[in-house]
């Protein structure tokens, strides 16, 4: 599969993050399972990030709501990526150069993290 088609979460009975489809069953959002397509997960909606289908230096996932850290001008910056369409972008500036770039956290785990670019 696509891993820009992926979806994650927080599921709602634990709060740990969840990756899969993402899904409506029964008036409420779900992530289903890839790896057991009989597994779905009830979610919070206000925590959902889509996947970029992009990797940084380590080759870890870039998400929707992930916290970057990269360098620009000579700068060392920290950056959210949100999902403007029809492509994702850092929220400040555009660029595509991700051999240097690294996720250091998301808003919803690590907010702390954007105050140091503030």
């Amino acid at each position: 599969m696509n891993d820009r088609y992926l979806f994650r979460a927080k599921r709602i009975d634990n709060g740990e993050w969840v990756e899969g489809l993402l899904t409506i069953m029964w008036g409420q959002f779900h992530i289903i399972n890839l790896n057991d397509e009989n597994t779905a997960y009830p979610i919070d909606p206000s925590t959902i990030c889509q996947c970029t289908g992009l990797k940084d230096k380590n080759g870890k996932l870039i998400w929707e709501n992930d916290i970057l850290k990269y360098e620009w001008d000579g700068e060392e910056r920290i950056d959210v990526i949100k999902y403007e369409a029809p492509i994702f972008t850092y929220s400040k500036s555009m660029r595509w150069s991700l051999y240097k770039d690294e996720v250091i956290g998301n808003i919803f785990d690590n907010p702390e993290l954007l105050e140091v670019g503030e």
